[in-house]
């Protein structure tokens, strides 16, 4: 009777050996922050090298009154403290917003957006080369992961109707509003031309 070992007839290693990416997202630490707001609780999560998200927390959580747990955190809550006190209007953050390549392209272009001013989704659409892709710009300004820092806010419907935001009608004319008190002449809906 011969036995034969799986070893001598399939000598790989079981499980495999891959080479391990410890700058994937999964093995970075991942930090946490709530802020308290004007326009209701943030949540902030970042790894050790750029923020993920920034979300809109439900109105009833409480904020506690804590420091930040990482220096990457404490510098996007301090730009976040300038810019609702008006001091700021563009963010110096690394950002590591997870999407497909497409909404990668509609979140760079949101950043390109000037402060104060707005652009409609069929504006962006073109800008990024495809005039047919609306829909699939506003799911992508739907699905951004980081508010107010890739300023989705700042795309409104055609005519300036205000449409769907993540934290709200109300909170999107809000911040337009904010913006709008240090940009006066571009108005509440001044439009970047395609």
């Amino acid at each position: 009777m011969l036995i034969f070992s799986c070893a001598a007839l399939f000598p790989l290693q079981w499980p495999p050996v891959r080479p391990v990416n410890l700058r994937h997202p999964a093995l970075l630490s991942q930090h946490t922050y709530l802020l308290a707001s004007p326009v209701g609780p943030l949540e902030l999560t970042a790894d050790d090298t750029a923020l993920r998200s920034l979300r809109f927390a439900a109105a009833t959580v409480t904020v506690p009154d804590l420091p930040p747990p990482s220096p990457l955190l404490a510098e996007a809550v301090r730009q976040l403290t300038e810019y609702f006190a008006g001091e700021r209007s563009t963010f110096d953050l690394p950002l590591a917003p997870e999407g497909t390549t497409f909404q990668q392209r509609v979140w760079a272009e949101l950043r390109m957006l000037p402060y104060g001013v707005t652009t409609t989704y069929s504006a962006l659409a073109r800008r990024l080369g495809d005039a047919l892709a609306v829909r699939a710009v506003g799911r992508a300004n739907a699905t951004n992961p980081l508010a107010i820092v890739v300023p989705c806010h700042r795309v409104v419907g055609t005519g300036g109707k205000l449409q769907g935001f993540a934290g709200g009608v109300e909170v999107k004319q809000w911040l337009l509003r904010h913006e709008a008190r240090k940009v006066p002449a571009q108005g509440l809906f001044a439009e970047v031309p395609a």
